[in-house]
């Protein structure tokens, strides 16, 4: 998106269309499922989970940190990744608010 047509859209637009974004990927959705059951990990242990070279797995993970889906912290020569929590919580509460507002209007649809 240009930055002109970026300023036409509100704050909350343009968050949820970088959430939107970030989880129209397969690998990302693959991501943070494996991230939910396993609480965290590293990389590599991702790379063992799916068909994809690491450095596409590290370019998928920076994805979902940039929108604040996941965390890292620094472990040695590692970085261990998990679901940020406090972001996570906000992102639903922003979906849920979102998708409460298309019902209320899909129910005044024609």
């Amino acid at each position: 998106m240009k930055a002109s047509n970026a300023n036409q859209y509100a704050g909350h637009q343009l968050q949820l269309a970088r959430l939107a974004k970030a989880l129209g990927h397969p690998a990302r959705i693959a991501i943070l499922e494996h991230l939910a059951r396993v609480n965290a990990c590293v990389c590599g242990d991702i790379v063992e989970e799916l068909p994809l070279a690491q450095a596409t797995v590290s370019q998928h993970l920076r994805e979902l940190k940039e929108v604040g889906l996941i965390k890292g912290t620094v472990e040695g020569t590692s970085v261990c990744y998990c679901i940020d929590e406090e972001n996570w919580k906000a992102i639903k509460d922003q979906l849920n608010k979102f998708f409460r507002e298309l019902d209320k209007a899909c129910d005044n649809c024609c």
